[in-house]
């Protein structure tokens, strides 16, 4: 006779249908399907893991909401996630508590860095309150972890100092534009460019070690705000990174054509401010760092597009309703919420751990590089789940 808490793959729920959007809600995105764990089984010896690939699991991005205050075209397009867009309701979201028990679990198999998402993080109701536990846990070697979070800013201001306090380590804020009708633009809910640039500041106050703010750059959109960000940012000791506008989800309406090239970013900055090459900080990092000659501070760029990084990916997501992907392009993920409720005791969390396992070492996934060398991409990735979904 099977556990009652033997690992099975859940019922997919039904979507709601949009006309002419390929849009698949987050209660839709399919669920790989698990291997069967029983409760006698052996739970992995505490480690690193490694994939099919020799990719070890170092860092864990988790999203603590599906809903964001910003309708940027490139992620949350407002013709799409309209007032009826059919959010997840509170129970089905995993609780702080539950957050905390597999961040637990995953350091415990290597993870090394934490990084709160959403939609909008800030938008979850006592953010810190989950903070404080996650910056109790410890690596493997007895070291804190590398706990972050990725914020549009719009509530930073008010936000900082109490996260600052309850242990969060550093901040990335997106940022992708100075002027300020570029930036309503693209959020395309009017939102001042003023008070993100005041949650920067009461980062800054709050003394956080590390603040980054990320530029998504679109070719004839935003690309004119590359210099300008340059400016403001240098001798800040702010660390502003260029992202390429990315084939996400299904309904950002990505195009080859908007896409500016990384090399092309630096080869703007570097005519206005000359720049020097900069070693990685860790293995799999996903920007390429450059200092500006004259020490003013530094910047990155993250070629997504045209300088695939799979072969160093080493990051796992976790959604909002507690399913883990393996890649920002995948169209399924596993299922750890119905383990974790049925199984709230010491056995639980070795059969959880023995999931991890099981999935991180079964993972393949390098999505970007089969684009790139423009073979056959995996089966379903038309219905990749969408970015706002699982964080970027």
């Amino acid at each position: 006779m099977t556990s009652s808490c033997e690992a099975r793959p859940p019922s997919i729920l039904p979507g709601r249908a949009r006309p002419a959007v390929a849009l698949v809600p987050l209660s839709a995105i399919g669920r790989a399907r698990p291997h069967v764990l029983r409760r006698d089984a052996a739970p992995p010896a505490a480690g690193p893991l490694a994939d099919r690939l020799g990719r070890p699991l170092t860092d864990l991005r988790i999203s603590v909401t599906d809903r964001c205050n910003f309708r940027c075209n490139y992620c949350m397009p407002k013709e799409v996630f309209d007032k009826d867009h059919p959010y997840l309701p509170h129970a089905a979201m995993l609780s702080f508590e539950e957050i905390a028990r597999l961040a637990r679990l995953f350091a415990l198999q290597g993870v090394r860095k934490i990084r709160l998402t959403g939609g909008e993080p800030l938008l979850r109701r006592g953010l810190e309150r989950l903070v404080a536990p996650l910056a109790g846990l410890r690596t493997l070697d007895g070291a804190p972890l590398d706990l972050g979070l990725t914020t549009n800013g719009s509530l930073l201001a008010h936000k900082a100092r109490a996260l600052k306090d309850a242990g969060l380590r550093r901040v990335t804020v997106s940022l992708d534009a100075l002027d300020d009708t570029v930036f309503r633009r693209m959020n395309d809910v009017d939102f001042p460019v003023a008070r993100v640039l005041a949650g920067i500041d009461a980062a800054m106050k709050a003394g956080f070690e590390r603040i980054k703010v990320n530029m998504v750059v679109k070719r004839g959109t935003n690309d004119q705000e590359i210099l300008p960000l340059a400016r403001h940012f240098r001798g800040t000791g702010v660390v502003l990174r260029f992202i390429e506008y990315m084939d996400v989800g299904a309904t950002n309406g990505w195009r080859m054509d908007e896409v500016l090239p990384s090399s092309d970013v630096l080869a703007r900055v570097s005519r206005a401010f000359p720049l020097v090459p900069l070693e990685a900080t860790a293995p799999g990092e996903t920007a390429q760092r450059w200092a500006y000659a004259d020490g003013a501070g530094e910047i990155g760029v993250i070629g997504s597009v045209t300088r695939a990084f799979c072969g160093e990916c080493s990051r796992a997501r976790l959604s909002t309703d507690g399913r883990l992907f393996l890649c920002l392009f995948a169209n399924g993920g596993h299922d750890l919420k119905a383990l974790l409720r049925e199984c709230p005791d010491q056995a639980g969390d070795d059969l959880l751990r023995g999931r991890l396992a099981e999935i991180w070492r079964q993972r393949a996934d390098r999505y970007s590089e089969l684009r790139a060398l423009g073979g056959p991409l995996p089966a379903g990735t038309a219905r990749r789940v969408e970015m706002s979904y699982i964080g970027g």
